[in-house]
């Protein structure tokens, strides 16, 4: 009994044990660590302006316009020249292109053809080209003068007259009071050089010396103005005949001095009518002597008011067309003895290209 009891006993102690390995927990792994990743939000303002990088600009006007008669007369028919115009029953075809290479140097080239109108009597003006390079230099140090130099090449056609023109001008405008009645654009001096001469004659070369003032405003109700007074030292080649003898040397000057004025009269959409409105002095010169028995000081005074249309079909294309008519002293300018204000229709159309 013994025995068989100590065998039961042993079987139970194994038994015991053998369920005890049963019912422990099996190990378990560490957890894994979880990274996260919080982007960052981007915030996007719907009302704050990105200005864009810059990048080279320009425009391309191509310009067509029309020159009538001046009440009914032309040239030919003016025997005692005192009334025409010098451009008669005649057209011009303008083209004017703007490059603006960097944010400091341009290009401007503008070309004038001019046609006389067949089966009239007609007078037209020679041809010119001009071309303006400039180069913006920006603020002199700390003060608020900005300068821009300005290098200048014309000519008429034909091999006529022709000029070459170094200057810079140093432009006050920001030293001058402005609010929203009255604006100052532009208020300087232009100082320069300019060498003339026409054909392949030294006779007809001319040196010039200048010290210019030039300005532009903006004032209330759509007018604008602009004022400009030319000084110029010339000596030329050969000596001249004036009223004190013959000389080589001699100042000159001249005013112009512009009102101009827009009105709206119609806009929707894209299509806008206007008034416009420009005239003043175009210009007042005067003389140290007097030249070939005229005068010392001489003026032109003209005013032109014309109707206009502007069509924009996209953002850089501009469409315009306008039609009037100057009045002006044409022929007769000396002070002494101006006069003959005479009418002359003119209309022209054009397309503005800006890319």
């Amino acid at each position: 009994m013994k025995k068989l009891a100590l065998v039961l006993g042993s079987l139970l102690v194994v038994g015991s044990v053998a369920s005890a390995k049963e019912v422990m927990p099996a190990p378990t792994p560490e957890p894994e660590k979880v990274i996260e990743y919080v982007e960052k939000p981007v915030i996007v303002y719907r009302d704050r302006e990105v200005t864009p990088a810059w990048r080279p600009n320009g425009s391309v006007d191509v310009q067509y316009r029309w020159y009538g008669e001046t009440e009914n007369k032309t040239g030919k028919e003016d025997t005692d020249g005192d009334w025409a115009a010098d451009r008669n029953n005649a057209g011009r075809l303008q083209t004017k292109t703007n490059i603006n290479f960097t944010e400091k140097q341009s290009l401007e080239v503008r070309t004038r053809n001019y046609q006389t109108l067949r089966g009239t009597k007609s007078e037209a003006s020679a041809d010119q080209i001009r071309l303006r390079h400039f180069y913006n230099f920006g603020k002199l140090g700390s003060s608020k003068v900005n300068a821009t130099s300005r290098l200048e090449y014309k000519q008429a056609g034909n091999d006529g007259g022709k000029s070459v023109e170094a200057s810079v001008f140093f432009d006050f405008a920001d030293y001058i009071y402005s609010n929203n009645f009255f604006k100052v654009e532009k208020f300087g001096l232009r100082t320069g050089y300019a060498h003339k001469w026409a054909g392949h004659d030294n006779d007809a070369t001319l040196e010039r010396a200048l010290i210019n003032f030039e300005s532009e405003y903006t004032l209330p109700l759509g007018f604008s103005a602009e004022v400009n007074v030319y000084n110029n030292y010339d000596w030329s080649h050969d000596k001249f005949t004036t009223n004190k003898g013959d000389k080589k040397h001699a100042y000159n000057g001249e005013l112009e001095a512009y009102i101009y004025q827009h009105t709206p009269l119609y806009k929707a959409n894209n299509v806008e009518v206007s008034f416009d409105f420009e005239g003043g002095y175009d210009p007042y010169a005067w003389h140290q002597y007097k030249v070939y028995d005229g005068d010392r000081r001489a003026y032109s005074i003209y005013m032109l008011p014309t109707f206009q249309v502007a069509y924009k079909p996209t953002e850089f294309v501009k469409l315009y067309a306008a039609a009037g008519a100057e009045y002006r002293n044409w022929a007769v300018t000396k002070e002494s003895d101006a006069k003959n204000w005479r009418w002359q229709p003119t209309a022209w159309a054009g397309m503005k290209v800006s890319f």
